[in-house]
């Protein structure tokens, strides 16, 4: 028994089917089903219990199951480690993260990536859905907030703040906007979530905290997509730093509130690494995790 046919049965258990484990191995599912038929006949037991629409794990799948993963995780995990001392990391990196910090954040980093680490292939899977980290196979997801579960190992990536801004051919036709009461008397592009529709939430220079309930006509649920429409005059916005900097910094949008932290939420927000809970982390995440930190503290 050699580990990628480990590696297949470990797949075919976590994705629930034997054509997703194909899909995901770029196989051909009947060589797949003789993998597991393989490992069933050495061992001697029923692995998987299959009805025609379902396939689930046996009492001796499970623990076949939760042995073979530690196998799995340590082989890969010796091999990497090996391969990193001797030529740097190689393989594949499965890396997560929202379409719009994918695209700020991420995208113009490849480039000094593939220079960096040119035998390791990158697979950037941008979507506003948390993925099933485990199930997917993912070594790293970038999200804006912290896991809460305490399934998964997290650290800081970067702190974030947020700034209402709007675009200068906005303000030269809208009502005076001094402070963040005067708010109120504007229609507001909001972002898709409960906390950023309802009330944002200022701590000026003296840390006094004032809330401002918002109103607006617009509702967005792309980050990208709400720049852009504050970009193009249509009204204030509350949008985190590392989104529109440039854009304040070239003057297409205007920091309505320098002396003020605004947020919808807390006031202390950052980008967040997730990552699978192993024994070891593997040499091609170590790695490109102080890549990250250190690219992106440049910028």
């Amino acid at each position: 028994m050699d580990l990628n046919t480990l590696q297949l049965f470990c797949d075919v258990a976590r994705l629930g089917s034997l054509a997703a484990a194909a899909r995901h191995r770029g196989l051909d599912p009947s060589s797949v089903s003789r993998g597991v038929a393989a490992i069933e006949a050495e061992l001697g037991v029923r692995l998987f219990q299959r009805t025609t629409r379902t396939l689930s794990l046996t009492e001796a799948g499970a623990v076949y199951l939760s042995r073979a993963e530690a196998v799995v995780n340590e082989l890969e995990q010796a091999r990497d480690s090996v391969r990193a001392i001797s030529a740097g990391p190689a393989g594949t990196l499965r890396l997560t993260a929202s379409v719009a910090f994918a695209q700020i954040c991420i995208v113009p980093l490849i480039h000094q990536f593939r220079d960096a680490f040119p035998d390791l292939k990158l697979e950037l899977l941008a979507t506003d859905r948390n993925l099933d980290i485990v199930a997917e196979r993912i070594d790293l997801a970038i999200r804006l907030a912290p896991d809460r579960s305490g399934e998964l190992i997290g650290s800081r990536l970067m702190d974030t703040r947020y700034r209402v801004v709007a675009s200068p051919a906005y303000l030269a036709r809208a009502p005076r906007l001094t402070q963040p009461a005067d708010l109120s008397k504007h229609r507001l592009l909001l972002f898709d979530l409960p906390e950023f529709r309802s009330a944002w939430r200022f701590r000026g220079p003296d840390g006094q905290i004032v809330e401002v309930a918002v109103n607006g006509d617009v509702v967005i649920s792309s980050a990208l997509a709400l720049r852009e429409s504050a970009l193009n005059g249509l009204g204030p916005a509350l949008l985190a730093n590392w989104l529109i900097d440039a854009d304040i910094a070239d003057g297409r949008l205007l920091d309505l509130f320098p002396d003020h932290q605004a947020t919808a939420t807390s006031f202390d927000t950052g980008a967040w690494l997730l990552y699978p809970s192993r024994a070891f982390l593997p040499a091609k995440v170590r790695l490109t995790i102080d890549f990250l930190r250190r690219q992106l503290a440049r910028t």
